[in-house]
């Protein structure tokens, strides 16, 4: 007997609120059932009022079919869906719907804070008192601030929000925080306060010695309370404005993003005068728009980490070690004498066995604080820190008295991946905790130093992996509000950071770098692969449309974009580290990839939207662009007129280049460019999303598992060597012999090179969306010769789906959920003609086995691909290529020189080009004739006998790679 019930409900955006921003939330259900194939026939959805039953399969992002919510107004919605068999779920449990908006005009509420303030970005406390006289059934607060606050009624906070309202476009969009605090107010006397910072408001932007503030100089506090009486009427009350008063001599003295904060637990806010109404704006943000209701989830307190070591310095200090680089803030519990001050600082990573602060900049990242006498709860309040270690002077605490408290916004957790791989497995845990550090009120660079900005480029290459990990829906959909906003005062052109804080920074002397600008088109197309929210394409369509506007203004009717000042592939690995735009890849090439897919990608908006019109038109100009591309940087041979990984990765992944004998020479000569790398990376943030994907789809898998594998500096997994827990800015922010390198940006938690987790969850895993939203879903996994299994899963807006193999002597087990109410597309590995899997021997002998499914547990057993055969060597006669593409000989070389020469074994690593035309020997010119004849019996002897063929793959591995277990604590020292 078959059953089937509603599992999860939710309404618009959110699940962690009842609230929702707009009148008419989408609604979206999951189905749990264990009768196979479940597809949706109908559903009936019932908001106690009216019951209105739908002939349709969809359950994701279903258009509101009540009437409208009005302000203040909450219903109940229950639903109950039916099978194309038959078979109907129960009714879902209720789900409380609210109105977290305002009607137009109802927003009354001014600007409140200090009157005569002593100092910018003073902290303050204001207030007012307000009288409750009759019965009431509902109070809700609508709040936001100028700056970040923490409002209380009667002296008890009104949640546990973090950093709110978070951070906007100040000028254009203000998001304001809806509370219900029925439960707070008592009848008579009531009072309305909060304590608030300057935070984002005030923080002074820009590098080196200019930086400063670019909003305002003092934060200001906004609300209002929206009281329904008993009787069914409603009033607001306590609105900001006269009738305020505000005080500075509250515990928070001083509080910055980049500084830090102090506090004084002596103090208590007595000296309150009538507050400021108004902001204290700076020219040209005088504008206070009407807040809008919050659409993304909040910052929240996530998770606390204890202290796992004590390190003492050379200096006499003594450093806790968190074991996990985080975003957050220390908190402790201090008994001490009333005015000790207790003082934290805060960094990455140890450098000569002290903090390194270096890499902070400008940044103090310092939290102070007085004690009162009495037992203190220690914490900031306003600002946060990227760190692992911390040090705390002023006062002897046991380390079990702090915490580290993990705060970042609250997105649900929806994918995870794993592999037998610790190195893998390390590396994709610290993609994770990447985002979760700059998923902060917005998606930010770094979480440490003095930026923390929204940089448009490394959330366009990331998005599909943060759409992966965590319902990113909300906050990318608040985040692209943003853009649009400040996109429109720049005719266009999309700043390279959102908000646009940098100002003349930010300034390229026209419209805005490639790669930065085309997160206006990236993004919303991905959001609509990953959610199916067509809403979404619609609302942010003006905003593509304008980007590729602006770029044709600048560009010209060639179909290039050149000539013109670019980004390029940012942090190329070969680029000086003072001089990180400097990339093998022309930037011309880049420049114009973008262009072409934006452009495509703005046609194809059209067309799902029904704009036949602008379809047709930026199709014709995508193909031009892609044409001039192909004309301009491509030979008919297959070679890139700029010969680096990027440039062949961003011609076949954009589908720059459509002839496919074209397409495989350059699938080709990318592979050949990775092994002449010596598999160590090549790409730079533009380069590195794609070049995975790029090997794989070219046929060339086991280059691009030699590129994952790689543990030698640059590659994904060196920073794992080293015992990264985050990743990294630069692909070595932290040198081989353990210093910090010397580039003036250098930081150990930014998430743009951990792109790459999604081709883990696509590729080596094997699930990836094949229609918008999961509706459809394509399992294709392409096992890796050194992983013994891996697997992924997610929560689709569709319900939870899964892909696990696991090699079982000479076949591969392949293991797949497939939500109710989708259909899957089955490609296994191992299989004549399959992409990515052309160059492993073996694989044109296996039959082909394709096909579709529904939903429902479903299992396949598939032949492995055969081993590699590796020939022996013939010694220093042998080519470079062959060498490096046999671990054996690759060991046998490096080792045999090493044990000569250490510095001549650390050039051979880094300088060498693994061509196939090159011998061994050619690498070695003026090498003594013994050491030569030791390399040589070195090879022969390494590669004479092929290793016993089994189950486990690692010798596949790289040998000279250290440890997989990656070393729990990078503390170097010179």
């Amino acid at each position: 007997m078959t059953s089937a019930r509603i599992a999860s409900f939710r309404a618009e955006l959110r699940d962690e609120s009842v609230f929702v921003a707009t009148a008419t939330p989408r609604l979206t259900w999951t189905v749990e059932t264990d009768e196979p194939d479940w597809l949706q026939a109908g559903a009936e959805l019932d908001d106690g009022g009216t019951v209105v039953v739908t002939e349709d399969g969809e359950s994701a992002l279903v258009a509101w079919p009540f009437a409208p919510l009005r302000p203040g107004e909450q219903r109940e919605v229950r639903v109950r869906a039916r099978a194309a068999s038959g078979t109907t779920t129960g009714w879902s449990a209720p789900l409380m719907v609210a109105a977290g908006f305002l009607a137009d005009g109802e927003w009354v509420a001014r600007p409140v804070g200090l009157a005569a303030p002593e100092r910018d970005a003073q902290p303050a406390v204001v207030r007012t008192r307000f009288r409750l006289d009759r019965p009431v059934a509902r109070v809700l607060l609508f709040w936001t601030a100028l700056g970040a606050a923490e409002p209380e009624v009667n002296g008890h906070a009104v949640s546990d929000d973090v950093l709110a309202p978070g951070w906007t476009s100040y000028r254009d969009r203000l998001v304001h925080e809806t509370v219900d605090v029925t439960a707070l107010v008592q009848p008579g006397e009531n009072e309305l306060s909060a304590t608030l910072a300057g935070a984002w408001y005030t923080e002074k932007y820009g590098f080196f010695a200019f930086a400063d503030r670019v909003y305002g100089t003092q934060p200001s506090f906004l609300a209002q309370l929206r009281v329904t009486y008993d009787d069914g009427s409603v009033e607001t009350v306590a609105a900001t404005g006269d009738g305020w008063d505000a005080a500075g001599d509250g515990p928070v003295v001083d509080s910055g993003i980049y500084a830090g904060e102090e506090q004084d637990l002596r103090r208590r806010a007595t000296v309150f005068a009538p507050a400021r109404v108004g902001a204290a704006a700076r020219a040209g943000y005088e504008n206070v728009p009407v807040p809008e209701a919050r659409v993304a989830p909040p910052v929240r307190r996530i998770e606390t980490l204890p202290v796992v070591d004590v390190i003492a310095t050379p200096s006499g200090g003594r450093i806790l070690d968190f074991g996990q680089n985080l975003v957050g803030r220390l908190r402790l519990r201090v008994a001490g004498p009333a005015g000790a001050r207790v003082t934290v600082r805060h960094a990455e990573v140890l450098e000569d066995g002290e903090l390194a602060l270096r890499p902070l900049r400008n940044a103090a990242a310092t939290a102070t604080f007085v004690l009162s006498g009495d037992d203190d709860v220690l914490e900031s309040r306003f600002s946060f820190y990227g760190f692992r270690y911390a040090e705390v002077t002023g006062v002897d605490v046991d380390p079990s008295q702090i915490d580290a408290v993990v705060l970042h916004t609250d997105m649900t957790r929806t994918g995870w991946f794993t592999a037998s791989d610790p190195l893998v497995d390390r590396l994709h845990e610290n993609v994770v905790w990447g985002m979760r550090g700059n998923f902060l009120s917005i998606p930010t660079d770094c979480p440490q130093r003095d930026e923390r900005l929204g940089w448009t480029g490394d959330l366009q290459v990331f998005a599909p992996t943060a759409s992966f990990l965590f319902d990113s829906a909300g906050f990318l959909t608040s985040w692209l509000r943003d853009l649009a906003a400040e996109q429109a005062r720049e005719n266009g052109s999309v700043p390279v950071v959102v908000p646009a804080a940098l100002g003349g920074f930010a300034s390229f002397g026209g419209v805005s770098p490639a790669a930065w600008g085309d997160a206006a088109t990236v993004v919303p197309t991905v959001l609509h692969e990953r959610y199916g929210d067509l809403g979404l394409l619609a609302t942010q369509y003006p905003s593509m449309r304008a980007w590729v506007d602006a770029v044709h203004r600048e560009a010209g009717d060639s179909g290039l974009w050149a000539g013109r000042m670019q980004l390029g592939d940012w942090l190329d690995p070969a680029a000086p580290p003072d001089k990180p735009g400097q990339a093998k890849v022309d930037s011309d090439i880049v420049a114009t990839a973008y262009f072409a897919r934006s452009l495509r990608q703005v046609a194809e908006a059209a067309t799902l939207l029904g704009q036949d019109g602008d379809a047709a038109r930026y199709g014709a100009l995508a193909e031009r662009s892609r044409a001039a591309f192909v004309a301009e940087y491509v030979t008919p041979a297959g070679r890139m007129m700029s010969d680096a990984p990027t440039a062949y990765a961003l011609a076949l992944e954009f589908d720059l280049v459509t002839d496919p004998e074209v397409r495989r020479a350059l699938a080709a000569r990318l592979a050949d460019l990775v092994r002449e790398g010596g598999y160590r990376i090549g790409t730079g943030f533009v380069g590195t999303p794609l070049v995975a994907d790029a090997l794989t789809d070219g046929g060339h898998l086991a280059a691009a598992e030699r590129l994952l594998t790689q543990t030698e500096c640059p590659s994904w997994l060196y920073p794992v060597a080293q015992g990264a827990t985050t990743v990294w800015e630069r692909w070595d922010s932290l040198l081989p012999d353990g210093t910090v390198n010397p580039g003036e940006m250098t930081s150990f938690n930014h998430y743009a090179l951990g792109a790459v987790a999604d081709w883990l969850h696509r590729t080596v895993a094997g699930l990836a969306p094949a229609a918008p939203g999961y509706r459809r879903l394509r399992i294709a996994p392409r096992p890796l010769a050194s992983l013994q299994y891996a697997s992924a899963r997610h929560l689709t807006p569709y319900g939870e789906a899964s892909v696990a193999w696991r090699r079982d002597g000479d076949d591969v087990e392949v293991a797949v959920v497939v939500p109710p109410n989708t259909r899957a597309e089955i490609d296994l590995p191992g299989l004549t003609g399959v992409p990515g899997v052309t160059d492993l021997p073996g694989v044109a002998d296996l039959p082909r086995a394709t096909t579709e499914v529904g939903s429902g547990t479903h299992t396949w057993r598939v032949p492995a691909a055969a081993a590699p055969q590796r020939p022996e060597l013939d010694g220093i006669r042998a080519s470079l290529a062959a060498v490096i593409d046999d671990p054996r000989a690759y060991a046998a070389l490096v080792d045999t020189v090493a044990a000569a020469d250490p510095a001549r074994a650390q050039s051979l690593r880094s300088e060498t080009r693994w061509g196939s035309g090159r011998p061994v020997a050619t690498a070695l010119m003026f090498t003594p004739p013994d050491l030569l004849d030791a390399v040589d019996d070195a090879i022969r002897r390494a590669t004479a006998v092929s290793p016993p063929v089994g189950e486990d793959h690692s010798a596949d591995r790289d040998p000279l790679a250290p440890s997989p277990t990656p070393t729990p604590s990078p503390t170097p020292t010179r």
